[in-house]
């Protein structure tokens, strides 16, 4: 998908589940257009750094093992901590004080592992907000819900897809019908911008009711940056979810999908039950993929037409996106 803007976006992105990166195990990962490598030292805190080695640059997610806080390159046994600092190098008694491998923020919650990207290596500008502590009108205990890995969690890779053009779905009203199959169409009740947040609230009319006020359903979402949206859903069904992408390099992005679904009346186990399982694969975790069908061969519209309906909050959420870009478009010179 071509666009008119970097894919290396400034937030907060996901890249995995807590349950994928088990104590002492490296992995490798790409994103940003980097190579980097993920670990769960053995006091079970997670990190994330660049990927190749200083001393003659293997990669250290391939291979890789944990020793206490630090990962040891499998080529010759460097050990770099979580500070990027080299700590050992072996068959010496001094350290290389002039080499570092970039960290990046971690930020590990309620089952999710997101990292902080700026194309600069700039701290973190904003809080990672607490997915389950959003909305607190909703409710906030963890223990209300199922565990959302690995039942109600999907992922799907190297997709030509761009962050932004994820969330414009959320102001995007008419689409459901058309993509969704849906019988009534959502309302946006309001939105507003908030700093790094753009928030809505969006109202599923009651097909039963002669009132078009009425609403079977509202659902309060917040976009934390481009990294994604975590949305909580109100009335008919009491859910919350969150719908994240991560690009992996100028092309294409990662995307993740997972839902907290209320626990049963009186089950305390965190694993859901076959029944509870079937319902929401089939209501719900495919609807997602439905718009990926759309995305995959869309055409970005720099300037669309859109329907009066949608058209104020399709454009805040546009100006709003313009903060996350640090960096020019890879082809700015070329025509959109």
């Amino acid at each position: 998908m071509k666009v008119p803007f970097t894919w290396k976006v400034t937030g907060w992105f996901m890249v995995g589940w807590s349950a994928e990166f088990p104590v002492g195990e490296v992995r490798p990962l790409r994103y940003f257009g980097e190579d980097l490598v993920a670990y769960r030292d053995e006091s079970g805190e997670m990190h994330i750094l660049t990927g190749h080695c200083r001393h003659l640059g293997a990669h250290i997610g391939h291979g890789g093992k944990v020793v206490g806080d630090c990962v040891e390159c499998p080529f010759h046994g460097w050990r770099w901590g979580p500070d990027g600092r080299n700590r050992k190098i072996p068959g010496e008694d001094r350290v290389n004080r002039g080499l570092r491998l970039q960290v990046y923020p971690v930020n590990e919650q309620n089952g999710c592992v997101f990292m902080w990207h700026h194309p600069e290596g700039k701290e973190p500008q904003w809080e990672m907000p607490d997915i389950l502590a959003l909305f607190p009108e909703l409710g906030t205990d963890p223990s209300n819900y199922y565990r959302p890995y690995p039942e109600f969690s999907r992922k799907t890779e190297k997709e030509p897809v761009h962050p932004q053009v994820v969330l414009e779905n959320g102001p995007d009203s008419l689409h459901f019908q058309y993509v969704h199959g849906a019988t009534v169409t959502p309302q946006m009740l309001d939105y507003s911008v908030v700093d790094h947040t753009w928030n809505f609230l969006t109202g599923w009319p009651d097909a039963r009711s002669d009132d078009p006020d009425k609403m079977a359903m509202t659902v309060h979402a917040q976009m934390f940056g481009l990294g994604g949206s975590v949305s909580a859903f109100d009335g008919s069904s009491t859910h919350r979810l969150i719908f994240a992408t991560t690009p992996v390099d100028d092309e294409c992005s990662d995307m993740f999908y997972s839902i907290w679904w209320p626990r049963n009346p009186g089950d305390e186990s965190d694993v859901p039950p076959p029944e509870v399982r079937e319902r929401v694969e089939r209501k719900f975790l495919v609807t997602v993929w439905e718009d990926l069908d759309i995305w995959r061969y869309q055409k970005y519209v720099d300037r669309p037409p859109l329907s009066p309906k949608d058209a104020k909050p399709y454009l805040s959420l546009r100006e709003w996106a313009k903060q996350f870009y640090n960096l020019p478009p890879v082809d700015a010179g070329t025509p959109a």
